[in-house]
């Protein structure tokens, strides 16, 4: 919100000494985040000149320029070349004089153009940071001002204003004025403040004889879409009356441009009270006006001249000729106010928050308006609102006010009373707070603060609080108590951690997640999150292990066209990081993302249960019904390698990523999960015939392992070869049960054998190692597979793996005999097995 201080002083008593940052100071107190300072950055000397007369000159480029004789104020003329040819002898203009500094920044001085010497510049409203308009030079006249030559332009056109930004939260919408701020300023430093509606309270109804109504079959939250609507009627305005300059200096900080008297009147009520405003041509209405729900597919074209398709839950303001506005958020093109209107409809509602919000963001149409009725408008100020608009289209436009004549639509505002037991606030923020300092502090904000006994000397056990109208986020004691500690001050909080109670903290399943996250990091693998988007052949290829077509979650409104559907798997988009990081110059890539995958399971319809009121809590039926209404959402780890894994040296070429590679990336997630993982070979549509592993915890198939097809990766303009891994990651934490109690180590030293087996092509090596650990039994520490050789000196169709054993035993030193014994124990079990021999 942004504020100009000239205007922030007529409602509250700021200091004439006060700069920006004392305000943002006192703003910052009590709650808002400064944004930034907002001035017109308009130097002087800048003053207003009388052009005495000017003489056109056409130039060779085509341009005609006028030399003109300026009176500044000074004892001789000025003279000055414009291009500008809207302004004629007589006229009062704005100079800048060499010396000063228009917006941009863009410094003035005396210089030789066209033949002459230009003494300053003629300015334009554009230049003078006042508006966007290429209208042409900036005339007195039009703003209604007969200055003489000399006069400080700066003052006279309110460029010496400044104006503070401030973030406002959404649960603080009453903020969004400049009555709202001028009241925090005086909460923050005890400053008279002067409500601008105050004053406007007698007789603020209209007449009668304008037919308003609503039919809202379709109301949401359980509240029909307008409680209030108030319609005036101003007869006979002046559309061409210039806007004044003070009133244009104020909308251009607040960030909205002027755009005629009347529009810019309706703009300047809606920042001054916080209750957006709207217009009608009187003459162009037919009939009444009704408040009431769109059909499906009605259209409506808006104040942006853009027909808009409506749906069932827009609120519309329609006449008899059909939609004229969408409530809340734009008016129609049909009825909007021109340079020939005569007479006009002032409105000031109070339309459903809900409502609003979702049309606002169904037509991707958020406006001043939308963004004040979505977080809540006073419903006591809309009678004020109109009155205040009409007051001065009949000061500023010449309008005379039909006090016989209009509408209103009453609303019953109850206000619900809160109970705030005398000893919460204190205990809740920490502070010891007395009982005077709570009820200052609530009667501050505007709150009707009464003690629940009916003791007038305050002895009761708490307080009956009543939040003001203006304060929709007042609900309950928390929010009370929210507003005692902002009032009195958050630096009064000590800054105390609070002991958390034991056993709380993170889940074993989070910290599980996390250790597989470290332990991938630590071995050297980059985290990638991506969006969960996908194309449907994406899913297909990658979400199954045929590469049949899946079922998959198509996104209503896809940030993506191309990528409509929710991903069943997180390869395609590790595929497409590596992609763009290849593109950057990055060749040698070690990857992986841990995230939810998307997996329906087929002819199962989700996202068919009822969605529950906002502002009601659902029971337990409700929530299975909306939880079976989801797809199942699993949690991966996957892994993606490609390019180098060690890069050249001096002596040394580069190392390839291999499956090996792929391979140990998911022996370290087993490592941090807690289980083993076994390798079997498998097929995949989307990886390598033969390179292609199923991983398998407990007999519990849990992912995949392998090279990616060529095709694949040159698809994905990827070149040399791809690894990936893509694994279950919450299914094996859960396989993994309860952690072990670590060993201890053994301070005896290792005995190491190796044992060379020959065994059938088609015998897995993993299912030799399985056998040789069973067999060997709790004295061999570790065994991996060192050498598979097909070849001369072997049977046809036959192998020999070589493995390397390593045997420990914790309470001695272990003979080679005991080695010895338990290797061929494990030998023992593989021929038992798989009909392994000793390769002689």
């Amino acid at each position: 919100m942004r504020v100009p201080l000239s205007w922030l002083r007529e409602y509250v008593d700021v200091p004439a000494d006060a700069g920006v940052d004392d305000v943002f100071a006192a703003l910052v107190s009590v709650g808002f985040e400064e944004e930034e300072a907002i001035s017109f950055e308009v130097t002087g000397p800048v003053v207003v000149g009388q052009v005495l007369s000017f003489e056109a000159e056409p130039q060779k480029n085509g341009k005609t320029i006028r030399w003109c004789q300026v009176d500044v104020g000074e004892a001789e003329p000025r003279g000055i070349v414009c291009g500008a040819s809207n302004f004629f002898e007589g006229d009062k203009v704005v100079v800048a004089l060499p010396g000063a500094v228009l917006p941009g920044p863009f410094p003035i001085s005396a210089r030789k153009t066209y033949g002459h010497v230009s003494d300053g510049m003629i300015a334009s409203a554009r230049e003078l940071g006042l508006g966007d308009e290429h209208s042409g030079i900036l005339r007195l006249s039009e703003l209604g001002l007969d200055p003489g030559p000399g006069t400080d332009a700066i003052a006279l056109l309110g460029l010496d204003d400044v104006a503070v930004d401030v973030n406002v939260t959404p649960d603080r919408g009453y903020a969004l004025s400049i009555r709202g701020i001028a009241r925090e300023y005086a909460h923050a430093t005890g400053a008279a403040f002067r409500d601008p509606a105050e004053h406007l309270w007698d007789d603020v109804q209209p007449g009668s004889g304008f037919a308003i109504a609503v039919d809202d079959q379709n109301p949401l939250r359980g509240r029909v879409g307008a409680s209030e609507f108030v319609a005036r009627v101003v007869r006979d305005v002046d559309p061409s009356r210039p806007t004044p300059a003070w009133m244009i200096a104020r909308l251009t900080l607040a960030g909205i441009r002027s755009l005629g008297i009347l529009i810019d009147i309706t703009n300047y009520v809606m920042l001054e009270l916080g209750n957006p405003i709207h217009g009608y041509d009187l003459d162009r209405l037919q009939g009444g006006i009704t408040v009431r729900r769109a059909a499906e597919g009605e259209k409506i074209t808006t104040l942006d001249g853009k027909e808009r398709t409506l749906s069932a839950e827009d609120l519309l303001i329609t006449d008899e000729s059909g939609p004229i506005g969408l409530a809340g958020v734009m008016g129609g093109g049909t009825t909007e106010m021109t340079d020939a209107t005569r007479n006009v409809l002032i409105e000031a509602a109070n339309f459903d928050t809900v409502s609003i919000a979702r049309t606002a963001r169904r037509h991707k149409l958020p406006s001043e308006a939308s963004r004040r009725f979505e977080r809540g408008v006073d419903p006591l100020i809309p009678f004020v609102a109109a009155r205040r608009v009409a007051d001065l289209m009949v000061e500023l436009a010449g309008g005379t006010l039909d006090t016989e004549f209009g509408g209103a639509l009453y609303g019953e505002v109850f206000l619900a009373s809160v109970e705030l037991p005398r000893a919460f606030v204190p205990q809740l923020i920490g502070v010891d707070y007395t009982d005077a300092e709570i009820t200052d502090a609530l009667e501050m904000i505007g709150c009707e603060v009464s003690d629940l006994s009916g003791d007038v000397s305050g002895g009761g056990e708490g307080w009956e609080v009543i939040p003001p109208s203006w304060r929709p986020d007042l609900t309950d004691k928390w929010t009370l108590a929210e507003e005692v500690a902002r009032i009195h001050g958050l630096d009064r909080i000590p800054s105390i951690l609070p002991t958390p109670p034991s056993g709380r903290g993170l889940t074993p399943l989070q910290k599980g997640r996390r250790r597989v996250a470290n332990a991938l990091a630590a071995a050297g693998y980059v985290e990638t999150p991506s969006f969960p988007f996908a194309t449907a052949d994406a899913n297909d290829l990658h979400g199954s292990a045929s590469g049949e077509q899946a079922p998959s979650i198509r996104l209503a409104n896809p940030l993506d066209g191309q990528a409509p559907y929710l991903r069943r798997s997180l390869v395609p988009g590790l595929l497409q990081v590596a992609h763009r990081n290849l593109s950057r110059g990055f060749t040698d890539l070690a990857l992986f993302e841990t995230g939810l995958v998307f997996t329906p399971e087929p002819g199962v319809e989700y996202g068919t249960a009822e969605v529950p009121p906002l502002a009601v809590r659902p029971d337990d039926e409700t929530l299975a019904a909306l939880n079976a209404a989801i797809p199942p959402q699993p949690r991966r780890v996957a892994v993606l390698l490609t390019g180098s894994v060690t890069a050249r040296q001096p002596g040394h070429p580069p190392v390839l990523a291999d499956l090996s590679d792929a391979l140990a990336a998911v022996q370290t997630i087993a490592s941090a999960a807690g289980v083993r993982i076994d390798v079997a070979q498998g097929q995949r549509a989307a990886l390598h015939p033969g390179r292609t592993g199923v991983l398998t915890v407990g007999g519990v198939e849990v992912g995949y392992v392998g090279e990616v097809l060529p095709q694949v990766s040159a698809d994905a303009d990827l070149t040399g070869r791809v690894y990936v891994a893509e694994l279950e990651l919450d299914g094996i934490l859960s396989l993994a049960g309860e952690p072990d109690v670590a060993a201890s180590l053994s301070g005896y030293p290792a005995a190491t054998q190796d044992v060379s087996l020959v065994v059938g092509e088609d015998v897995v090596a993993g299912d030799v190692a399985a056998a040789l650990t069973d067999g060997a039994g709790e004295l061999l520490e570790s065994l991996r597979l060192v050498d598979d050789y097909r070849g001369q000196g072997l049977e046809p169709g036959t192998k020999s793996l070589t493995f390397a054993l390593r045997f420990r035993a914790p309470d001695r030193t272990l003979t080679a005999a005991e080695a010895t014994e338990a290797k061929l124990a494990g030998v023992a079990v593989a021929s038992e097995r798989y009909a392994a021999t000793i390769r002689e």
